[in-house]
């Protein structure tokens, strides 16, 4: 099932993550862990945030993308089915 997993992560920390390297790795981490489709980066409400478009067809994997963002970041996670145009119009 193709998912998206949008993050978004508190200033404080990401300013403390991107003074100590941390921020690119774990966000580069998280990118090769889900084989990731497609990723993208912005702000939302003042805050960093992207989001990663990836497969997976077991739902007990996502722990192992969702701790290491908690732990590193201390970000806030959501995690979305999402169809392609193509699975859309299959769909209806």
């Amino acid at each position: 099932m193709r998912l998206m997993l949008k993050f978004t992560i508190p200033v404080e920390k990401g300013n403390q993550a991107e003074k100590d390297g941390t921020l690119g790795k774990a966000i580069q981490q998280l990118i090769e862990a889900v084989d990731a489709e497609a990723s993208y980066f912005s702000l939302e409400d003042g805050k960093r945030m992207g989001i990663v478009i990836f497969e997976e067809t077991d739902q007990a994997r996502l722990t192992m993308y969702n701790e290491p963002m908690f732990a590193a970041l201390n970000a806030s996670i959501d995690i979305s089915p999402v169809l392609t145009a193509e699975d859309l119009q299959r769909g209806l």
